[in-house]
């Protein structure tokens, strides 16, 4: 179950109409797992300094059970998403940071109970 959060100083206008399901199919395509269980949050019109500067710059959060808990799966699924945000955002790769987060089935509540009993 994927979870993306980008966070961006872009206006709102300057996104593409369908950026959240855009990611949604990129992500379920890069990491491998049915769209139906991926989960993206675009916010936009944030404050936001990246590399000491306040220009257009974006921020994604990609967190997982089982795809993102290695260096070289990271390394793979990072340049895979930094083609996607530079065409959809615009912006250049060094404008853009991605952090990977592994998840446990336990830290993941669905049904009224934990990944861990589905």
């Amino acid at each position: 179950m994927p979870f993306l959060e980008l966070d961006t100083n872009l206006p709102p206008r300057r996104l593409p109409p369908a950026l959240a399901q855009d990611l949604c199919a990129a992500a379920a395509d890069i990491l491998g797992k049915p769209a139906e269980r991926v989960n993206v949050t675009v916010r936009s019109g944030l404050p936001m300094v990246v590399a000491g500067s306040a220009e257009p710059c974006a921020q994604l959060f990609v967190s997982s059970i089982g795809v993102v808990g290695s260096a070289e799966q990271n390394q793979r699924h990072s340049a895979r998403f930094f083609d996607v945000l530079t065409a959809q955002l615009g912006l250049g790769p060094e404008r853009i940071i991605i952090r990977f987060y592994p998840l446990e089935p336990w830290q993941i509540g669905k049904n009224r109970t934990v990944m861990t009993f589905l």
